[in-house]
């Protein structure tokens, strides 16, 4: 019987090494898998490259797992907003590295790793610094069809950490809204994928239609309550 439905956070975590690469879904503050974040920190891994559309909020979540340490590299698109100042000060200290990539190339990296796909070439870079590596050296280009272009490599993650609305026993996945955004492409971008939700339903429970991440590419998720708000309703699941 295929059961990917674990008891805890925990759990769900066992065996993320140290330097592991790990993708985080979110969208600025939609969508980010704050409790499995928080687990992260907990289990000790460090020396980690995170994956992310940002370099964290606040000193919740992503910023949180960046203030406890436990982060060499950040890989992003968007690495500063009006309250990105932990991973600022740690930048500006030199005590974190920073892969800047436009956001179409960072989803098309992530969707290449879960295609198969080797390398891709795109126009968006071209003539600028991040038309180079890391180390100053530049990327291969090519003129097609009289349009310069930028050979980029897919992005893999030993395991992406993503956060859902409702899930099943099988690990098929369905989102709410905008937190959607990278959850599912990481999912596919990733040797494991671990995901938190919301609600579990039964097998059969889904629409079809409405499985947006299928159960394949899901190694383990994890029910996580809503929590409680002052007037006595719930925070939205983003």
């Amino acid at each position: 019987m295929i059961q990917k439905i674990v008891a805890s956070v925990a759990d769900a975590l066992s065996g993320i090494e140290d330097g592991a690469t790990v993708l985080i879904g979110g969208f600025g503050t939609a969508g980010v898998p704050v409790e499995l974040i928080d687990g992260l920190i907990e289990m000790g891994a460090r020396e980690l490259t995170v994956v992310n559309n940002n370099a964290g909020n606040g000193e919740q979540g992503l910023a949180r797992l960046l203030q406890a340490g436990r982060v060499r590299k950040v890989i992003c698109s968007f690495p500063r907003s009006a309250d990105s100042h932990v991973f600022d000060a740690l930048y500006r200290s030199g005590r974190i590295e920073l892969e800047l990539v436009p956001q179409g190339n960072l989803a098309e990296r992530l969707r290449a790793a879960g295609a198969g796909i080797g390398a891709f070439f795109t126009p968006t870079g071209f003539g600028t610094e991040l038309a180079n590596n890391a180390d100053g050296s530049p990327k291969e280009t090519r003129v097609i069809d009289g349009k310069a272009y930028v050979l980029e490599f897919p992005i893999v993650g030993d395991v992406a950490l993503i956060k859902a609305e409702r899930g099943d026993r099988w690990g098929n996945l369905s989102y709410r809204k905008a937190a959607r955004n990278f959850g599912p492409v990481m999912a596919t971008a990733a040797k494991r994928t671990i995901a938190s939700v919301y609600e579990i339903v039964e097998l059969g429970g889904f629409d079809p239609e409405a499985v947006v991440t299928p159960g394949i590419y899901v190694s383990a998720l994890v029910q996580i309550p809503r929590v409680a708000t002052q007037a006595g309703g719930f925070k939205a699941a983003v």
